[in-house]
């Protein structure tokens, strides 16, 4: 188990790397916020673990959380950009009329998605609705919730990948 004295040092390290962690974690996502997420993420990750582990080299290992999660957080984001559009992406395009066959289409991929919603645990469905739908951040969703942020983020991937499978068969 974590000591003591090794938990306060991996706090310690989380004071007074956090830029270096950060700038790490920027490296990989690009955007400053996502990797102060990150690393706001690897400390709880690391302060909440019971694990029985003894970390050697704290500051080797938590760069190496936070690499682990910034690579994680970048795969997601790719992964789920090729789902979800920006939103600024339509603003400035003209909305076809749609043909009556596009309509009812659509229709029927909407009702396969309500079903899809509605067949998710509440918990789930509510932290997907507050992720994609009301802009809230993972770790807002956790304290709602009373959640850990990982939890949030394994429930937003579950909804995610259920929904995809109702609409696309997968």
């Amino acid at each position: 188990m974590q000591t003591s004295e090794q938990r306060a040092e991996l706090e310690h390290i989380f004071v007074t790397h956090r830029t270096r962690l950060c700038h790490a974690a920027m490296k990989i996502l690009g955007n400053r916020e996502r990797a102060d997420d990150v690393v706001h993420d690897a400390y709880l990750k690391i302060i909440e673990t019971d694990a029985a582990l003894e970390v050697r080299r704290p500051m080797a290992y938590a760069f190496q959380v936070v690499r682990n999660l910034a690579i994680d957080r970048h795969r997601r984001n790719a992964f789920e950009s090729g789902v979800f559009a920006c939103e600024e992406e339509g603003e400035h395009v003209a909305a076809p009329t749609a043909t009556p066959e596009v309509i009812a289409i659509s229709r029927q991929d909407l009702e396969l998605l309500a079903q899809a919603m509605a067949q998710l645990p509440e918990r789930t469905r509510r932290a997907f609705e507050m992720y994609r739908i009301g802009g809230e951040t993972q770790r807002e969703i956790a304290a709602q919730l009373g959640v850990s942020t990982t939890l949030v983020n394994f429930m937003i991937r579950d909804a995610l990948t259920h929904c995809r499978a109702a609409l696309y068969g997968e």
